[in-house]
């Protein structure tokens, strides 16, 4: 178990005094992180949320900002706007860079620390490069805004150099684009760079035809949508082929760099290589030292999302390995936000007799599926529940409901519903700004 070495005290940063109250630190604003939090305002128990970012960021729709779909602020919140209306809840900016368990407090970059009765790591998740980290350089994943942003840029620059360039191999070169895995991240990032491509831009340039693109998804595996049902990876794959994707499977990378990748031996030289293969935990092994991890690197925690040998330390979402069923739960939004829920209803109702020292039972967690869903293109989703399997235009309205449902705030809500309907009937793009 990590202990910090003898040195000056540091200066406590919890933002309010906690008296005798129980103190909940959570690490991390993403679904899990907030959920907890939520379900923990109004109590009795003093809550400070800390995060490297000051926003909640809706990560399933980024990949509509990197292919200029949505501008980011429609996507995130501030998370002190998020939980104004709840006294009891702090926010602090900063970095968590270690916690003592023995004298239960957080370690921060800035030299300070935060004291707790209860931890919550809810650190989420990153790209996984299988050991060849050098290349996330070359291909970014769509986990951050920055990530995003830089990808919209160099797609849309793309096309205006593509514009103006005499040599034909070079220009087919800028128009060429790949997608690695094919996962719903990949398969709904080829899906809209093709949209993007074939219907967005298409007439905006004098000297091309935006459709020459070519819009290459890499998969490893023999399926897209390995998660999903066979009759929906069908469609997915037939869906994507039609949308003029090319999509190989059984394809191993071998080697990114910037002039593209090489893949089973081929080189393809690209403007963008964009990555979607995998994830894996968001660094925090280190914090607890000899700490069980499954094969991505998460957490391995109890039925109660409790840290074995960590009391009063809690595991949630991306970064947390739970079994039910005997098999470890998907990294989804919908688990970490109900994981988030669950624990913090029971540290709601019991940890105040924790800190006054009596023995307390923690409930087990229970995931409860509530549809998986994966959008290609234009009326065209998936979204599977138990034998329920819905595809095509039923399936993106269910898509489009569940991602604005998820959404927080009405403002933002009513913005991004507003732009997909209008992008539905005239195939605009509001966020095509070069940045």
């Amino acid at each position: 178990m990590s202990e910090q070495p003898d040195h000056p005290p540091s200066p406590d940063r919890t933002p309010a005094s906690v008296g005798k109250a129980a103190h909940v630190v959570i690490v991390g604003a993403g679904f899990g992180g907030l959920s907890c939090a939520m379900a923990l305002g109004g109590s009795k128990v003093r809550v400070t949320i800390v995060d490297r970012v000051n926003y909640h960021l809706f990560m399933p729709l980024l990949y509509q900002v990197a292919t200029a779909a949505l501008s980011p602020a429609d996507i995130a919140a501030p998370v002190r706007r998020v939980m104004a209306r709840h006294r009891n809840i702090d926010t602090v900016l900063g970095e968590v860079i270690g916690v003592d368990t023995r004298a239960r407090r957080v370690a921060l970059k800035d030299g300070g620390h935060l004291p707790y009765d209860a931890l919550v790591i809810a650190t989420g998740s990153v790209y996984n490069y299988f050991g060849n980290d050098g290349w996330a350089r070359h291909a970014p994943g769509v986990r951050t805004i920055e990530n995003a942003r830089t990808i919209r840029a160099k797609l849309l620059r793309a096309f205006e150099q593509a514009e103006t360039e005499p040599d034909p191999d070079r220009r087919d070169a800028l128009l060429t684009i790949v997608v690695i895995g094919g996962g719903p991240t990949g398969v709904e990032m080829a899906g809209t760079i093709a949209e993007l491509a074939r219907h967005t831009l298409h007439g905006d340039f004098r000297r091309i035809d935006p459709r020459w693109a070519r819009v290459i998804l890499v998969e490893s595996g023999s399926k897209l949508l390995a998660a999903f049902p066979p009759k929906v990876q069908a469609y997915a794959l037939e869906t994507l082929t039609g949308m003029g994707v090319e999509v190989r499977l059984n394809t191993r990378v071998d080697h990114i760099d910037e002039t593209g990748v090489m893949i089973a031996g081929e080189h393809i030289e690209a403007s963008s290589v964009i990555w979607g293969a995998g994830i894996k935990a968001a660094p925090a092994r280190e914090w607890f030292g000899a700490m069980a991890v499954d094969r991505q690197e998460r957490l391995m925690v109890a039925q109660d999302l409790s840290l074995p040998g960590a009391p009063g330390v809690y595991a949630i979402g991306d970064l947390a390995s739970f079994e039910q069923k005997g098999k470890a739960l998907p990294a989804l939004g919908q688990v970490a936000k109900q994981q988030g829920l669950h624990l913090g209803r029971a540290l709601r109702r019991r940890l105040p007799q924790i800190k006054a020292g009596k023995r307390v039972r923690m409930p087990r967690f229970r995931y409860r599926s509530r549809g998986d869903t994966a959008v290609i293109g234009r009326s065209a989703a998936v979204f599977v529940l138990g034998p329920l399997h819905l595809t095509r235009g039923i399936g993106w309205l269910l898509w489009g409901f569940v991602h604005v449902y998820l959404l927080i705030g009405f403002d933002r809500r009513l913005s991004v519903a507003s732009q997909w309907a209008w992008r539905y009937l005239t195939s605009e793009r509001g966020a095509r700004l070069i940045d």
